[in-house]
């Protein structure tokens, strides 16, 4: 801290409409050192070109969830700060793992330590008063103006209490990754809006033909009703076999069902329909009158340290036919880059394994396993042995998700005897990455905490699961790879529009768009390269340029009958031809969990 020549915390209040950027209300800043404060209302600070306080690289910037603080900065036009302490991202490493009562907003740190903080319920009818606008009197002015200085008093008097289990050079840099998130969270993703409108005009129309259409090759839903019995019939009927819960029930998790999609292709419509009756996501999908998809990315929500965004609020948590909506706009194109195998290559880095490391540098891991366990020839290919190398595919896809045998015996419509044979040749084959794996448990059990490359901090809690920790460094130093390459990218004056699991989505001019993808890959591989001391890993990109809109493999049936029913529903009688109802076919890797929903007054 001695670095720093002024300390400054500070806090917005802002509202923000569903998908549109900050509207700021007020601004209370603190140096700690001098004492010195800054109070401003709405009209005083849009007045301003430049922040009331140093940013420069002497000067330390500390907030509660600075995102929420960086996007008034980014609305407002200012620059952002260089070095930047984010207590939220520390109270979480501190606390990662264990019961935390109060929870891990501001409040809840301010208990977990033991510091007074005012009432929850005054919190909450500030919050309302600044989502409010409009015009403001006196007293209104000066309540919010005070409810604000509050927060800054709090973030001053929480600083100490963290100060002792706060590693600075890594905080330094999870601070740096809230400045890339509030760019990502303002910049938002393009959307067609005509589209969306048009789907949400006619949506309930839409679902009821959705389930007549789709529901003609399953017969299982009685109205708007899934009926269990009749699609336990349906599977027996088609000779698959399904997963079970303990209770001995059908297990209907969305997370079964888009398994099992995988599987069993077929099943992938009713899925989709399954998740847009249920999740009702076009109704709360967050998009912006300028057409931009924003939402709360909830950095390091997650226990390996990954976001977790509404998934009824980010277009890449909805459903998958949903991702049609994305759309670049004219003369723009935006591209999905992701690494390849991000988790093999990880794993193959951390055990330092060579024969996994030569498996990931072949291109392709999966066809490499299998020649290198004796399965299949040294010169096979992915056309000649395209069975096998789906097994062992499935088999290194089943160890990264902790899958047992049975599970992986579904995932490869195998027996059993089959999937233990592949497990076991995973085990053979791979022994360094496995002694590490095994050790990297017996750490965790015995010290009771993991770290990755940059510190961030699992701790095993009372009950420690021994598949999560098993997978908690692969999974977390991914994360790690991802927030250092989106703060590299947008250091580099790219437009990056969002993080989803192990890739990022950038968007250009298109006479520009093929140069930003490689240097965009550029610094992904460089990204890589410094988690994981020195080993590399490989990118792809799909690329969406105008008038093409995205789209994703799985959702493509869904979309086009979509597309087919909104055309025979529009009341409009519009003559207008949509060249795109058959979308580009693109692949995108992940589905988001679920968490928050994007904020609507700003929190510290």
């Amino acid at each position: 801290m001695n670095q720093f020549k002024e300390i400054w915390a500070v806090d917005f209040e802002f509202a923000a409409l569903s998908g549109a950027v900050p509207q700021v209300r007020c601004l209370v800043a603190l140096e700690v050192h001098s004492g010195r404060r800054i109070r401003l209302w709405c009209d005083e600070i849009t007045q301003l070109t430049e922040p009331p306080y140093s940013i420069s690289s002497d000067a330390l910037f500390v907030a509660y969830y600075a995102s929420a603080e960086f996007g008034c900065h980014l609305s407002l036009g200012w620059a952002l700060p260089v070095a930047v302490l984010d207590l939220f991202a520390e109270f979480r490493v501190i606390t990662n793992g264990l019961n935390v009562p109060c929870g891990s907003g501001l409040l809840g740190a301010l208990a977990y330590f033991g510091l007074s903080s005012i009432d929850a319920a005054e919190k909450e009818s500030m919050r309302d008063l600044a989502l409010r606008g409009g015009d403001y009197s006196a007293d209104e002015r000066e309540a919010l103006l005070d409810y604000c200085e509050t927060d800054v008093d709090a973030l001053a008097r929480l600083l100490p209490a963290m100060l002792p289990k706060i590693v600075m050079p890594y905080a330094l840099l999870r601070g740096s990754y809230m400045k890339a998130s509030a760019i990502m969270e303002f910049n938002g993703m393009p959307i067609d809006l005509k589209m969306l409108t048009r789907l949400r005009e006619h949506w309930t129309e839409i679902q009821d033909t959705l389930i007549a259409e789709i529901d003609r090759d399953y017969g299982v839903y009685e109205g708007r009703t899934f009926k269990i019995a009749r699609f336990a019939q349906w599977l027996v009927n088609h000779n698959i076999e399904w997963i079970h819960l303990p209770s001995g029930a059908l297990d209907t998790k969305d997370d079964t069902f888009r398994e099992m999609a995988r599987i069993h292709p077929e099943i992938s419509p009713l899925r989709e329909l399954r998740a847009s009756l249920s999740q009702m996501q076009l109704a709360e999908l967050s998009v912006g009158k300028d057409g931009r998809n924003r939402c709360m990315l909830s950095a390091f929500r997650a226990r390996t340290g990954r976001n977790q965004p509404s998934t009824s609020k980010f277009i890449f948590g909805s459903s998958v036919w949903l991702r049609g909506l994305m759309k670049p706009a004219e003369g723009f194109g935006i591209a999905y880059i992701d690494w390849s195998q991000q988790e093999f290559g990880v794993a193959a880095a951390l055990s330092n394994d060579p024969l996994m490391k030569d498996a990931y540098e072949s291109g392709d891991p999966y066809l490499a396993f299998a020649k290198q366990a004796g399965a299949v020839p040294s010169d096979a290919t992915k056309k000649s042995h395209k069975a096998e190398r789906e097994q062992f595919k499935a088999c290194v896809l089943a160890v990264q998700y902790g899958m047992g045998a049975e599970s992986l015996a579904l995932r490869i419509s195998q027996p059993v005897i089959r999937a233990r044979e592949l497990l076991h040749l995973h085990r053979e084959t791979y022994r360094v990455f496995w002694a590490w794996s095994d050790s990297v448990v017996d750490y965790a059990m015995l010290r009771c905490k993991l770290w990755t490359t940059f510190g961030w901090e699992v701790q095993t809690g009372r009950d420690p699961n021994p598949r999560f920790l098993r997978n908690f460094l692969m999974q977390g130093n991914g994360s790690e790879m991802l927030r250092l390459a989106c703060c590299m990218v947008a250091d580099a004056g790219i437009k990056i529009c969002a993080p989803v699991h192990d890739a990022i989505l950038i968007e250009a001019p298109l006479g520009d768009l093929d140069r930003i993808i490689e240097q965009t890959k550029a610094l992904m591989a460089e990204a890589s390269s410094i988690v994981l001391n020195g080993f590399v890993l490989n990118s792809d990109a799909e690329i969406v340029r105008y008038p093409d809109r995205y789209s994703d493999e799985r959702g493509v049936k869904m979309w086009e009958t979509v597309m087919s029913i909104l055309d025979r529903l529009d009341s409009s009688g519009s003559s207008v031809v949509h060249p795109d109802v058959h979308p580009q076919t693109t692949t995108c890797m992940t589905d988001m969990a679920p968490v928050q929903s994007y904020y609507l007054v700003g929190e510290s």
